[in-house]
């Protein structure tokens, strides 16, 4: 495992798949184009969201609970990383030291990314997971973005979306309807 070919990405927000009404978590690189969409399942993308939404629970969840009993037990999430693509599924570990020794911890990357939100630890990607499913974003005019979000009844800047029917965009441009979202236009369920 060559750490030095791992790329950092960030949490750009969730969206919804508009075919399957799934939830899907954007990974973003910081500074860059690149982005690795992931489907995950709905209590994780509330995990997810609820974390980057700085909410706060009266009792912790599942994710709470197990960034507190690492504190406890003097552990400290070092990284997580998005380790493999295969048949369709992402792999990931938790990056966790306890003294001197570094444990690797086999996890779903939903889990993984809803930990490292939490712990503000920093999200890897394998650069072989980037190579098979990394989708780059495309500027577009706002001209162009306009004929894309035909038929889509979104209101401006902030304001509750309704009735989007995502499923009239192609699939060809997600990449450019996101690349002219900002972090304000994903919204959240809780």
């Amino acid at each position: 495992m060559d750490q030095e070919k791992d790329k950092e990405m960030v949490v750009a927000g969730l969206v919804l798949d508009p075919a399957s009404n799934a939830p899907i978590v954007i990974l973003k690189e910081p500074e860059g184009d690149i982005c690795l969409p992931i489907w995950i399942g709905l209590a994780e993308a509330q995990a997810i969201a609820s974390a980057l939404k700085n909410v706060e629970v009266i009792r912790p969840m599942t994710h709470d609970l197990l960034v507190n009993i690492s504190d406890e037990l003097g552990a400290k999430v070092q990284r997580v990383v998005i380790s493999e693509l295969k048949d369709n599924t992402f792999y990931a570990n938790v990056e966790v030291s306890v003294g001197d020794a570094l444990k690797v911890i086999d996890a779903r990357p939903s889990d993984a990314i809803a930990i490292a939100v939490r712990v503000k630890a920093p999200i890897m990607v394998r650069e072989e997971v980037l190579e098979q499913a990394q989708v780059t974003l495309v500027a577009v005019s706002a001209d162009e973005a306009e004929a894309d979000m035909e038929g889509v009844d979104v209101e401006p800047s902030g304001g509750q979306t309704e009735d989007k029917n995502f499923a009239t965009i192609e699939k060809d441009r997600w990449a450019d309807i996101l690349a002219e979202m900002d972090p304000d236009d994903f919204k959240y369920k809780m």
